[in-house]
């Protein structure tokens, strides 16, 4: 019988009042695995710690899945035709979403083995949730281009996009380039175009705020987004 494939949902932010978001079945999918594939294996282990103090470490396979190569595409396969069930983590989150764990559930999917996703926090989805922005009709980008010219296109893309759909564009930055993202949007982006910022989800230091661009503006110097987990939302006006 073919092993089924369980996407185990972690904490978005390393803090308890992330952890105490999570639903508690998570635990006894962590419990009917054999084999975890993990975005980051260390960080995964403390955090099945947490579900389960008397986990023994050393009972379970662990594969890293950030490269994806070939052997370790066929290993989760060859895991799953003999039997095995398999727990897929992504380093925050939800697996399967703008993670590179989606790769292995295509395999599990083409094989026809059964894929339990769980419910748990998607930064993308409760920023999208909080923001009074479209939720009907909304696309995710992902990254932007790393070059300022490149991201200032992109970026009007998305915004005559938004205008013309009347829907909402999220996308995300790596941390310690928020700032940057900002600036461009305010220098390139139309004033009345409402901009959504939202940083460390979960946690207790959460913050989800929308306004006109030209109001972020204003208090742009106030903004303290370095380094901080985020996701940005625009709709046009």
């Amino acid at each position: 019988m073919t092993g089924q494939v369980y996407l185990i949902p972690t904490v978005l932010q390393d803090d308890q009042q992330a952890f105490d978001a999570l639903p508690l079945y998570i635990l006894q999918a962590i419990k009917s695995c054999d084999i975890f594939f993990a975005e980051n294996i260390k960080t995964t282990r403390r955090y099945f710690k947490k579900w389960w103090k008397e986990m023994v470490i050393d009972d379970y396979q662990w594969y890293a899945i950030h490269k994806l190569e070939d052997q370790l595409r066929k290993e989760f396969k060859d895991h799953l035709l003999a039997g095995k069930n398999i727990g897929i983590i992504s380093e925050a989150g939800c697996p399967g979403i703008a993670d590179p764990g989606a790769h292995l559930v295509e395999i599990a999917q083409q094989i026809g083995a059964t894929v339990h996703p769980m419910v748990g926090p998607n930064s993308i989805i409760l920023a999208l949730m909080a923001s009074g922005m479209n939720g009907q009709q909304f696309q995710f980008s992902g990254y932007l281009p790393i070059d300022s010219h490149e991201r200032k296109k992109a970026l009007q893309a998305l915004e005559a996009d938004s205008k013309k759909r009347n829907c909402t564009q999220i996308f995300i930055e790596t941390p310690y380039r928020n700032m940057q993202l900002v600036e461009d949007m305010l220098s390139t982006c139309h004033p009345d175009t409402r901009l959504c910022i939202a940083v460390d989800i979960t946690s207790a230091k959460e913050s989800i705020q929308t306004c006109k661009l030209s109001q972020w503006k204003s208090k742009f110097n106030q903004l303290k987004l370095h380094k901080r987990p985020a996701i940005f939302l625009i709709q046009a006006g």
